[in-house]
């Protein structure tokens, strides 16, 4: 494993975790690449989980960063109740993994926690995350996010701040 490579790619999702606890739309969104996909699926029983996001049901699926472009807007312009008032968050995240793909691309594999609090309540999230990224220059943009969220219910608005 090249440690340096690892290096770049955790320091790189730390920061793009940061950027969404600070609610930093603009840094947060340059991350992913026009083109990047971002599923969340849905669990069809104990152990399995839609992998079509196309033919299946979804928590989240957008298949551009425009998916993820039009989200930020309406919690911008105050056109998601779902948002308002946006909750506190903290992402964390744990047991990164890092394979170089033959293509190119970087493979890395995470455990996450998010906690939030929203109207004196506070609850978590948590499950694991894969992400293909490509080299952008000095740094690497999202082409695609795959988030598995392994809480059994989910008591309060989901949304990809929330991943």
């Amino acid at each position: 494993m090249n440690i340096e490579l690892h290096y770049q790619v955790e320091q790189f999702l730390y920061r793009h975790a940061e950027l969404c606890d600070s609610q930093d739309w603009d840094g947060y969104l340059a991350n992913y690449a026009p083109d990047c996909e971002y599923h969340v699926p849905q669990w069809d029983a104990e152990h399995v989980y839609t992998t079509d996001p196309k033919r299946e049901m979804s928590l989240i699926y957008y298949a551009s960063r425009a998916g993820l472009e039009d989200r930020v807007f309406r919690i911008r312009t105050g056109k998601s109740a779902a948002c308002n008032p946006m909750p506190r968050t903290l992402h964390q995240l744990t047991n990164i993994r890092v394979e170089r793909g033959a293509d190119g691309l970087v493979e890395a594999r995470v455990n996450w926690a998010t906690f939030y609090t929203r109207f004196g309540e506070t609850g978590y999230f948590y499950g694991r995350a894969a992400y293909t990224l490509a080299r952008n220059g000095d740094d690497w943009l999202i082409r695609r996010q795959h988030v598995l969220l392994l809480n059994d219910t989910v008591n309060a608005v989901l949304d990809f701040y929330h991943l």
